[in-house]
């Protein structure tokens, strides 16, 4: 049965990612810089697009893109530009690879790949940037005490710093940039809202406003080793110095179907709109024999696990939406919102 409309009274606006389209399969570009397209010629990310909001019920707003610096400025561009013309906006979430951003040694290459995707941002008039930018994926070693991870936080701060100087984004479109933490394995040292505070706080004393934010993850949350309430907690503290970026509505450990979530999507949904601070929601899913994960998968009992049960994998995104919006709607006609 195919659903009505639903509308999003919530004044949260709502997001995809085109994860659940295969990492490699969708985002990441080829040794030319080229990204992958479909056998018509299409963006994969523009033709799986189209296909779920043709199937959505609910106004999808907002498309966050995995952003890899050897990507062709000219390919970024034309992605951004199709996507514009199926009415969602596209945000960057940047990557940063080969090298290591806690590594002073790194530096120059590490801000050299953020320049690159921030001066895609700026040529697109995108408002938000997003980035995993503080530590390399499932490479890094715990820090070795309190000074070391010191350390870590103080030369995150110097290079996003440089990022921000460099490319006078004081003076640009871009009005914040959300810092994203991943799970205990994929980092080893910013593993949770706690760690990473002390790097949104120190950017932000540096620029003078709270334009460092951070893009909060329920998955992660659930899996970075503090409680539900505790994550609650310092979400409340982060929207008292507006430091709340986009939710990711994404199951912990398992990365798939919502309903696999244990509760944590639907509790840090409600403490992130609580603040009165949450601009967006996006729903997050990845393929369960993702190659792109297929080492985490070793490394993490119940990462991929297939929570489909026989839908595709765009299905599974559109169940996710309207679970989202039914809740966001929910939390408005409560007074919560």
């Amino acid at each position: 049965m195919k659903l009505g409309k639903i509308e999003n009274i919530s004044g949260i606006k709502l997001g995809i990612l085109g994860t659940h389209l295969g990492v490699l399969e969708a985002l990441v570009p080829n040794e030319e810089g080229l990204l992958p397209r479909d056998e018509d010629g299409q963006f994969v990310v523009v033709s799986g697009t189209k296909k779920l909001l043709e199937l959505s019920p609910v106004r999808v707003d907002l498309i966050q893109l995995l952003s890899f610096g050897n990507t062709l400025p000219s390919e970024k561009d034309a992605l951004i530009a199709h996507l514009r013309e199926l009415n969602i906006e596209p945000q960057l979430v940047m990557m940063v690879g080969g090298v290591d951003p806690m590594n002073p040694e790194d530096e120059d290459e590490a801000v050299a790949q953020l320049l690159h995707n921030i001066d895609a941002a700026k040529r697109n008039q995108t408002a938000e940037i997003n980035s995993t930018s503080i530590e390399p994926w499932m490479e890094g070693t715990p820090p070795s005490d309190e000074n070391d991870f010191q350390d870590r936080v103080t030369q995150n701060i110097k290079l996003h710093l440089r990022a921000f100087q460099e490319a006078d984004l004081a003076n640009s479109c871009v009005k914040n940039w959300n810092l994203e933490f991943l799970r205990p394995g994929e980092f080893a040292t910013f593993t949770s809202l706690e760690k990473i505070r002390p790097i949104l706080d120190g950017l932000n004393k540096e620029v003078g406003r709270p334009f460092f934010r951070a893009l909060i993850d329920a998955a992660h949350c659930g899996d970075s080793g503090l409680s539900m309430a505790e994550n609650a907690q310092i979400i409340s503290e982060m929207g008292e110095n507006d430091q709340i970026g986009p939710f990711h509505c994404s199951a912990p450990t398992t990365r798939g179907c919502l309903s696999s979530d244990d509760g944590w999507v639907s509790a840090l949904l409600r403490s992130n709109a609580e603040t009165g601070k949450l601009p967006s929601a996006f729903v997050e899913l990845f393929r369960h024999d993702d190659q792109a994960f297929a080492e985490l998968r070793e490394l993490v009992p119940g990462h991929g696990i297939d929570t489909t049960m026989g839908r595709t994998y765009i299905e599974v995104v559109v169940d996710g939406l309207v679970d989202t919006v039914r809740r966001l709607n929910n939390l408005k006609n409560r007074g919560v919102i």
